[in-house]
């Protein structure tokens, strides 16, 4: 009886430790965008292992793709393919790239999204309406909501508090070229109500110019519950994070190299992040969360190598 208990236990352990719902960085992967061919404008997606074995072209046409988002074995990625120069569609594939689909006939804007409800509805920004209004998609790409934030400029929407608030990039202005701009993110009911700025750019720091992230696109830590993101702050770009109040700011990370798009894996036990030079250089790079040590997984083959986001491989 005692050896059948035990082998019992063994089989039920040997299971959980294959499910899909296990975050070890064996189950895991990365997706993230490449620069391959800068005189065609063409960008790609590629895949790769946490250990930065394997990387693999996983859209491999010449156009612009880029990916923004997963969700569990489930890759979202934006496309110009069969469409005018940067005119962008939402599509979705796995880590393999395989049996690429187009979820929506709605054209996008450049910006990240994210999803709710067991990854049942995304939210978007769509291109051509007014810059303040994010759609919200369910699995099939079809329009179910509509949130207007009511500032000049809104992007890169982010689920909270189980969906029911967003926080996303706001500007006070309609675009980064305009004076004024000052871009901050901004949390809101999914209802559109109760507008509540979270992040204050030091007002004596005059280092981010016109076109660079005072606030970049905001990052949920899954158990944590605070939200990080890039900012050049003192002529340096460094995460920084901000509690879901805003009442708390501070800086995340300590890295020489300048620090940009990033995401976090679903137990919250790594921060792969984007990492480049003056010269533009950009690499992947993968932090231990608890110890902090870094491991950079890319080589010099591709100048641009940025935005990384986790993957379930399976």
């Amino acid at each position: 009886m005692g050896k059948g208990v035990t082998i019992l236990g063994i089989l039920v352990l040997l299971l959980s430790c294959n499910s899909k719902k296990d975050t070890s960085p064996q189950e895991l992967g990365l997706v993230y965008n490449v620069l391959r061919d800068v005189d065609i404008d063409n960008y790609e997606v590629y895949s790769m292992n946490l250990d930065g074995s394997n990387k693999k072209n996983i859209t491999d046409l010449y156009n612009v793709e880029w990916t923004y988002y997963s969700y569990e074995d489930t890759l979202y990625f934006i496309s110009d393919r069969g469409a005018c120069k940067r005119c962008y569609f939402l599509y979705k594939s796995n880590f393999k790239g395989e049996n690429p689909k187009k979820v929506s006939d709605l054209e996008l804007a450049d910006s990240w999204m994210s999803s709710r409800k067991d990854g049942d509805e995304l939210i978007v920004k769509p291109k051509l309406i007014t810059e303040s209004t994010f759609y919200i998609l369910d699995r099939n790409g079809k329009i179910i909501n509509r949130l207007d934030t009511g500032l000049p400029f809104a992007a890169d929407p982010l689920f909270v508090n189980d969906g029911k608030q967003i926080v996303f990039r706001g500007g006070k202005a309609v675009e980064k070229h305009i004076d004024g701009f000052d871009e901050e993110l901004y949390i809101i009911d999914e209802d559109g109500q109760n507008l509540k700025q979270l992040t204050h750019y030091p007002q004596k720091d005059t280092t981010a110019g016109k076109f660079d992230y005072r606030a970049g696109a905001p990052k949920l830590h899954p158990t944590e519950n605070f939200i990080s993101y890039q900012s050049k702050q003192n002529g340096k770009y460094s995460l920084y994070a901000v509690s879901l109040d805003g009442n708390k700011t501070w800086k995340l990370t300590e890295n020489s190299e300048n620090e940009g798009w990033h995401d976090w894996s679903p137990d919250g036990k790594w921060l792969a992040m984007e990492l480049f030079d003056d010269e533009q250089q950009f690499h992947i790079g993968l932090m231990n969360w608890e110890t902090k040590e870094m491991e950079i997984l890319t080589d010099t083959t591709f100048q641009y190598q940025q935005a990384p986001n986790f993957i379930y491989k399976n």
